[in-house]
């Protein structure tokens, strides 16, 4: 018998109106494309998804199919049960509730879309599909937790699936395809990094949330929850009313979502808004259509409003607005309310001088009902509170004057050859062996078990003992399919394949009164948001050191949402003494948690400063102690590069013989400009320790 586990009522949630409504709307309407919930830790995220998970209704499916295929609908079906329901053999099925499949951040790409095994193929002449994730969630809800630390790859595979409905799978020319129309929930923690515009764009809404900021709410919170863990079943069944009400209006809304008509002026009023806005493709354009038609199903209403198309816009926009890796988003829900009603009044006005404005005006100016304007009311003040709160979450910088950040410079790629080490996690700027079916195959080997056929290896190892082992198999009696490839074990090849991984960056800043002087500060910062761009366009991790009178601080762990490094840069302060050793001890221990956690990470340390120091951490000279750091650091095979920041008219060669000691690049911050840091860099990451 199996034990139901207690879920946190999702009608008990505080607050996150937004985020609820994103949740129900897409649960109404497939076609929206899903929701990113971004917020801070404990923002009921989770809980969220899970609660609204048991509200789902139960949906009817063939018996037996792993797929959960729709027994009255044989198009959107698999290949068997097209084939038996073409027959007069009545398909067999039963009632079961929509599943909620979490998928891992460590799940593979066979884990997702499930494999061929091509070996079965080649030694049985039978194809054998093993199904993956996609198919378990066919027709259900997927939820990816921490959606931004998954590879861009699999990001775009849950993508693609979830906006054609269909997943293929393909190896070595056999192909195999089965339906996957499901709801993808992903959340994420924005400090932790975040995702690519491009993989941004294809989630239909996104939802900023952030912790709520009433005393009343979280206190409401907390007695809540403590309601729950005390009694699980009695406070379920205390909200069992309210979670049938919010079903029950799901239900009816997906009846009512075929008869909501959209008028060809709502589509103007969108297309206005996407222009005035400058948003990038018609993804957009499309997503705000269908959520607005949903919102209106609802709220029990077969045409739309300005309020549907208004809130609609405010979850489909503002994460496709950012172009470049730092830009700021301009827009907010305010700008636009403005944008929409600008657009609707002025479509309206051509209507009437085109002497048919009667009906496109009832369609336009409909008012919007109570429970769309109190929902819209309640999302505008939680997104007036996001905003205050981003700004508060912003840490408190040390004691000290904070130099501008200087005019920046253009990046170029570092690239590095391809290493020996197989490593899992992808990137875009070093080569790298990997043990994932993703990258450039090569060659092949030999292996204990072979999971990446390389077919035309295997064939080329087993062609010349075709003739002999088919006599074999004859003599001994053994029956085989006229076409099959006679195979042992010994033939089979393993695929090598190549790709590109990441590195650990850890800028280490001297920010001591040697630095600020003459606005040295300035520059440098100004240098290191250079190579923060070029890191956020290879999928690096960054971290920040900074290093003044007699400690060094872990400004910012490594992360690759280099949004929050470039934060963190505005606000360090200059001043003091240098501790040298100790700033580059200190990004030594970063690097060297990152290696413990993930070995196949490649460390590499930027260490940006004049050379001087005059602080040490025991007994001996400062300047001999940050020589002996780093050589204990270049025999820990970290990578180096030293960036010098003293003046050329005033150089006594410190940096340049710390980059020695480091057994790393040395280059001078004026000659950053031409991009041969870049060069550099590269050409250090070529060389094997």
């Amino acid at each position: 018998m199996s034990v139901i586990r207690p879920v946190y009522p999702f009608s008990a949630l505080v607050g996150q109106e937004r985020l609820k409504l994103a949740l129900i709307l897409n649960t109404i309407n497939f076609r929206i494309g899903g929701v990113l919930i971004r917020g801070e830790k404990g923002t009921a995220k989770s809980t969220a998804v899970r609660g609204l998970a048991r509200l789902l209704p139960q949906i009817t499916v063939v018996e037996g199919c792993p797929f959960s295929c729709l027994p009255t609908h044989p198009a959107g079906m698999c290949t068997v049960c097209r084939g038996r329901s073409s027959t007069d053999e009545a398909l067999p099925t039963i009632e079961r509730p929509i599943r909620l499949v979490e998928l891992p951040v460590s799940a593979s790409e066979d884990r997702v879309v499930g494999s061929l095994d091509l070996e079965h193929a080649l030694t049985e002449g039978e194809r054998r599909f093993e199904p993956g994730l996609l198919a378990q969630v066919n027709r259900g809800l997927l939820y990816v937790d921490e959606v931004n630390l998954l590879d861009d790859h699999l990001v775009d595979v849950l993508l693609d699936a979830a906006a054609m409905g269909v997943n293929t799978v393909e190896r070595e020319g056999i192909s195999i395809s089965h339906p996957a129309r499901f709801i993808l929930v992903g959340t994420m923690n924005p400090e932790e990094g975040d995702l690519r515009p491009q993989l941004l764009d294809r989630f239909g809404l996104a939802v900023d949330i952030v912790g709520l900021d009433s005393v009343e709410h979280r206190v409401a919170v907390i007695e809540r929850r403590m309601a729950y863990e005390s009694d699980p079943a009695a406070f379920m069944e205390q909200w069992h009313a309210a979670d049938l009400e919010i079903a029950g209006r799901i239900g009816m809304a997906r009846e009512l979502l075929p008869h909501v008509q959209v008028a060809r002026t709502d589509m103007a009023v969108v297309a206005s808004l996407a222009l005035q806005l400058e948003v990038d493709g018609h993804r957009a354009d499309l997503t705000i259509l269908e959520t607005a038609r949903t919102h209106a199903a609802w709220s029990g209403r077969t045409y739309l409003t300005t309020g549907d198309i208004r809130l609609a816009a405010q979850l489909a926009l503002p994460h496709r607005m950012r172009r470049q890796p730092f830009a700021e988003v301009l827009v907010d829900d305010k700008r636009i309310a403005e944008v929409v009603e600008q657009s609707a009044q002025a479509i309206q006005q051509a209507a009437e001088a085109q002497g048919d404005s009667k009906k496109k005006t009832e369609l336009i100016n409909v008012p919007t009902d109570t429970n769309a304007s109190s929902a819209e009311d309640g999302m505008a003040a939680q997104g007036a509170s996001s905003n205050d709160s981003q700004g508060d979450q912003q840490q408190k910088a040390p004691e000290g004057k904070a130099q501008d950040i200087g005019q920046s410079f253009q990046a170029k790629k570092l690239e590095g050859d391809r290493d020996q080490m197989r490593r899992r996690a992808g990137g875009r700027r070093s080569r790298t062996r990997t043990s994932r079916k993703q990258g450039r195959y090569i060659t092949s080997e030999r292996a204990t078990r072979v999971n990446d056929l390389a077919l035309d290896a295997t064939l080329r190892e087993a062609a010349p003992y075709q003739q002999q082992r088919r006599q074999e198999a004859r003599n001994n009696g053994i029956q085989y399919k006229p076409r099959r490839v006679l195979l042992k074990r010994h033939d089979l090849r393993q695929k090598v394949r190549v790709r590109r991984t990441r590195n650990a960056v850890c800028f280490v800043v001297d920010a001591s009164w040697s630095m600020a002087a003459e606005e040295r500060m300035k520059a440098t910062k100004a240098a290191i948001l250079s190579l923060l761009h070029d890191a956020y366009q290879r999928r690096d991790y960054v971290g920040l050191v900074s290093f003044q009178r007699t400690y060094a601080s872990v400004l910012l762990p490594l992360t690759n949402s280099v949004e929050l490094a470039q934060r963190q840069l505005k606000t360090m302060p200059t001043g003091g003494k240098t501790p040298l050793a100790r700033g580059m001890l200190t990004g030594y221990e970063v690097l060297s948690r990152a290696r413990q956690q993930d070995p196949e990470v490649i460390p590499l340390l930027v260490l940006i400063t004049d050379g001087q120091a005059n602080v040490a951490m025991g007994s001996m000279a400062p300047q001999k102690e940050a020589y002996q750091v780093a050589r204990f650091i270049a025999e820990q095979q970290i990578r180096a590069v030293a960036i010098d920041t003293e003046q050329r008219s005033f150089d006594r060669g410190l940096t340049r013989q710390l980059a020695q000691y480091l057994q790393g690049a040395y280059y001078h911050l004026d000659d950053l400009k031409d991009g041969k840091l870049a060069q550099m860099v590269r050409e250090q990451m070529q060389h094997e320790r």
